[in-house]
């Protein structure tokens, strides 16, 4: 991007879009941008001094045509009124898709797609080749525990890139290597069924350069590319990749040995809970052995991963009360979390509290998140949050809360949680979504301690 001086952003509190105004700010050119409200994310930005306003005004664009690269999001609105002037106005107007594979382009560029599981492996990977001192430049779907943030810059022409589906996006990017974690059902508003789903993965695959590797049972084959496949699993051992003599401690601990293609690394140990992580894990570490990272490193990365920001994220953790906050939106996801948990605290009562996240999600699987949702011992269900959706007529949680069939379940707007939880009796605790339930995380939190604090 050296022919522009100033980026734009459209967006710009996206964990993806940030990600990319933070790389450019970087590299020392003028980043600013929109976003519709204040966010966690858009106060470091500022904090980083990158210019983000919350009101959709013109004046804010930069005024050099020319000089100016506008990014945007597809989350945005088409007839959101700095969208619509930038395009009639003349500028070089892109997707942060677009932006991620120019960046990418000429770099070795790894990447992990899937419908969930890819930010925990993504983030997991660029520890690895961090933590190895290889070094890598990665953007990543959430941040990163270790590092506090959803970018790293390194020397070394290596990407790590969380390749999404969401409208096609990973089909700009060309990896040397890949992986995918998942292919269920998910955004059908883009993809309309499964089928063409499922094509879309085969097209990613299809632009891969040296190795693909899935999750074993995937409806990848080799003559979908031309790159070598490889499969990964959590402990099947037809797998090239998977984990063997898994044990776990009393706090949800795995250790493992890790199986590949040159041998076994013994006694490998993540350093986070949940059986999920020690998947994550295998596909993470799949991806830097197939590269040529020492196995040594590989392992001792796994040890010191402080995991992600809402992913699996322990923020109480006592004998008498645990909380738990995951960013779990999708059906599958939800039940793989709810298994650790039962896994890491056998026996205890599992309260849950889901925001579902758009009303087209909402309704092709409502079903699925009844049934996973039916595995807690008490479901708290708020209402939808529509990001970027318009609603639809007779979509609400109500339909999901009709087919739980928890011991206990309860339905309410979010303005009413924080006042329902006074009274509530927690012994361990899960807040699922992708909305703004985050923005419950802290005062749950200190609400949780407070009790601690009085018994």
């Amino acid at each position: 991007m050296a022919e522009y001086s100033n980026i734009y952003f459209i967006g710009i509190g996206g964990i993806g879009m940030s990600a990319i105004a933070r790389y450019y700010h970087k590299k020392g050119l003028k980043v600013s941008g929109y976003d519709k409200t204040p966010s966690e994310l858009t106060h470091a930005l500022e904090a980083e001094g990158i210019e983000v306003h919350y009101e959709d005004n013109i004046d804010y664009v930069p005024k050099d045509i020319e000089n100016t690269l506008v990014v945007y999001t597809p989350a945005i609105p088409k007839d959101m009124g700095e969208l619509v002037h930038v395009q009639q106005a003349g500028y070089r107007v892109i997707k942060r898709s677009r932006t991620l594979g120019e960046i990418a382009r000429g770099q070795h560029c790894l990447a992990v797609a899937g419908t969930h599981g890819k930010t925990t492996t993504s983030t997991l990977l660029a520890h690895i080749f961090a933590d190895s001192e290889e070094g890598c430049s990665a953007f990543l779907g959430g941040i990163s525990k270790n590092y506090d943030t959803n970018l790293l810059v390194s020397t070394n022409p290596v990407i790590v890139a969380e390749a999404d589906e969401f409208d096609r996006s990973f089909l700009q990017l060309f990896p040397d290597i890949a992986v995918i974690t998942s292919m269920d059902a998910d955004h059908l508003d883009i993809y309309s069924d499964i089928e063409n789903m499922h094509a879309s993965f085969r097209d990613f695959a299809s632009q891969v350069n040296g190795t693909v590797i899935t999750k074993i049972g995937l409806p990848i084959c080799e003559s979908d590319t031309e790159a070598t496949v490889l499969r990964y699993s959590y402990d099947d051992a037809s797998a090239d990749f998977y984990a063997s003599d898994i044990k776990v401690d009393e706090c949800g601990y795995f250790t493992f040995n890790l199986n590949w293609p040159a041998g076994v690394i013994e006694g490998c140990r993540v350093g986070i809970p949940g059986w999920i992580n020690v998947e994550n894990a295998v596909a993470a570490s799949a991806i830097a052995l197939t590269y040529g990272l020492a196995p040594e490193k590989v392992k001792h990365a796994l040890g010191t991963f402080q995991g992600v920001k809402r992913r699996f994220d322990i923020h109480l953790n006592t004998p008498a009360c645990s909380y738990i906050d995951d960013y779990a939106h999708h059906p599958n996801e939800i039940s793989a979390a709810i298994s650790s948990m039962r896994d890491i605290f056998p026996g205890r009562r599992l309260t849950a509290i889901f925001q579902p996240h758009l009303y087209t999600r909402t309704r092709d699987f409502a079903d699925e998140f009844a049934q996973a949702l039916s595995a807690v011992d008490k479901l708290i269900l708020l209402d939808i949050y529509p990001a970027r959706e318009e609603p639809i007529p007779g979509v609400t949680s109500e339909i999901i809360f009709e087919n739980v069939t928890a011991p206990e379940k309860v339905i309410m707007v979010k303005e009413e949680l924080m006042d329902y939880l006074k009274d509530e009796p927690i012994d361990t605790l899960i807040t699922f979504g992708a909305g703004n339930i985050d923005r419950f995380i802290g005062p749950i939190t200190e609400m949780l301690c407070q009790r601690q604090s009085d018994i």
